[in-house]
C-alpha cells in the first residue's frame, strides 16, 4: 500500500479552513478535511489526532496573517489600539466562522498572544494599570468578536433590521425609529462608530485613576 504524501501544516489547515468557509463550523471534522485532501481519514491521523487539533491549525493560519508590529510610539494611544484593532478584524472577519475558535484557542495560539502583548504594551505606556489593563483588553477582543459576529450574522442590512423598522409605532417607538435609521448605516460605520466609544470610555477611565475593578 503505497505511503501517503508528506503534508505540511500549512497544507491542512488551509484545508480544514476551505471545509468551515463552505460548510460551516459544524462541517469540520476529520471526514471533511480529508476528503478535501484526497486521502482517508485514518491517512489523516498520521498528521493530527482529531478535530481540536485541526482547530488549532486554522486559528493560527488566519490569526498568524495579522500584522502585530506595534504601530510607532510617535501615535496616541487611541490610534494606535485603532490599528491593532482593525487588523484583528480585517483578518478574522475575512473568515468569521471561525470566530468561536479565537476564543476557544486564544490562550494556546501564538498569533493571538502576540497580538495582545503588544496590545497590553500600548494600554501599559499609555498609564493603564492592573486591573485597567484586564478590562480594557478583554473589551477590546470582546468588541471585535462580538461585532464581527453582528457583522456577518446580523448586520443592519439584513431582514430582521426591516422586520423591526415594521413593528407597530405605537408599541415600540424607539425600536421601530432606530431600526429605520439602522438600515442605512454601513458596516464599516457601525463597527468605527462602536470602537471610538469604547475607546472614549477608556480614556476617560483612564482619566479618572480607576477603571470598574481594582487596579492592581
Amino acid at each position: 500500500m503505497p505511503r501517503p504524501r508528506s503534508l505540511t501544516q500549512a497544507q491542512l489547515a488551509t484545508a480544514a479552513l476551505a471545509v468551515i468557509d463552505r460548510e460551516g463550523l459544524s462541517g469540520l471534522s476529520m471526514r471533511a478535511v480529508a476528503k478535501e485532501l484526497g486521502m482517508s481519514t485514518m491517512a489523516l491521523y498520521r498528521y493530527v489526532d482529531d478535530r481540536d487539533q485541526l482547530e488549532q491549525l486554522v486559528v493560527e493560519l488566519v490569526l498568524g496573517a495579522v500584522d502585530t508590529a506595534p504601530p510607532g510610539s510617535e501615535v496616541p494611544w487611541r490610534q494606535r489600539v485603532e490599528t491593532m484593532v482593525g487588523r484583528l478584524r480585517d483578518c478574522v472577519g475575512a473568515h468569521p466562522e471561525i470566530v468561536p475558535l479565537t476564543l476557544t484557542h486564544r490562550h494556546r495560539s501564538p498569533a493571538v498572544l502576540r497580538w495582545s502583548e503588544v496590545v497590553l504594551g500600548i494600554l501599559s505606556e499609555a498609564g493603564f494599570q492592573g486591573g485597567q489593563q484586564v478590562i480594557a483588553l478583554r473589551g477590546l477582543l470582546g468588541y471585535v468578536i462580538g461585532a464581527i459576529q453582528q457583522e456577518h450574522l446580523g448586520s443592519l442590512s439584513a431582514a430582521g433590521t426591516v422586520a423591526i423598522s415594521e413593528l407597530p409605532p405605537d408599541r415600540f417607538p424607539h425600536l421601530s425609529a432606530t431600526a429605520q435609521r439602522a438600515r442605512h448605516i454601513g458596516v464599516d460605520q457601525e463597527f468605527a462608530g462602536g470602537l471610538d466609544m469604547l475607546l472614549r470610555g477608556m480614556a476617560a477611565m483612564l482619566a479618572e485613576g480607576a477603571g470598574s475593578g481594582p487596579s492592581s
